[in-house]
């Protein structure tokens, strides 16, 4: 038996207006099925539920989405286009429009953590940041 696991996001009722707008900004994306309620889509072949659920319930940024980049035009891409008209917060986290949270990250982030002489640089560094910024990760 095969379990498949994926996000469902509540929205007041902008459900179908937030999975046209996330898969304008996801390169390998499209919407699978919709309805008055429910919109299936994926973004670079990721399934997600968009659910017109109404306003009792709100984003936190308690449930996040990691988006790992290996440039910096990949940062800046999900950085400029998922934050415009949202919140931007420190060490690659933001907030859309929507209220969802994501935090975009350089890949090669994991392999400087696990260096034990450059991860508290590393680490010290990313703590000043707001966008990450790969060329000042790196240059240790």
């Amino acid at each position: 038996m095969t379990n498949k696991i994926f996000p469902c996001l509540w929205f007041d009722s902008e459900a179908k207006t937030a999975a046209v707008y996330y898969c304008s900004i996801f390169k390998y994306s499209k919407i699978v099925s919709e309805n008055a309620m429910v919109v299936i889509f994926e973004l670079n072949k990721t399934k997600f539920m968009a659910l017109n659920g109404g306003s009792q319930y709100k984003f936190s940024s308690a449930n996040s989405y990691v988006i790992t980049c290996d440039t910096q035009e990949e940062i800046d891409h999900y950085w400029e286009k998922l934050g415009a008209e949202g919140v931007y917060s420190k060490c690659g986290w933001l907030q859309d429009k929507f209220g969802v949270s994501w935090q975009i990250v350089p890949s090669i982030l994991s392999k400087l953590m696990n260096d034990p002489k450059k991860a508290p640089k590393v680490i010290n560094t990313f703590m000043q940041m707001t966008k990450f910024e790969i060329e000042k990760l790196i240059n240790f």
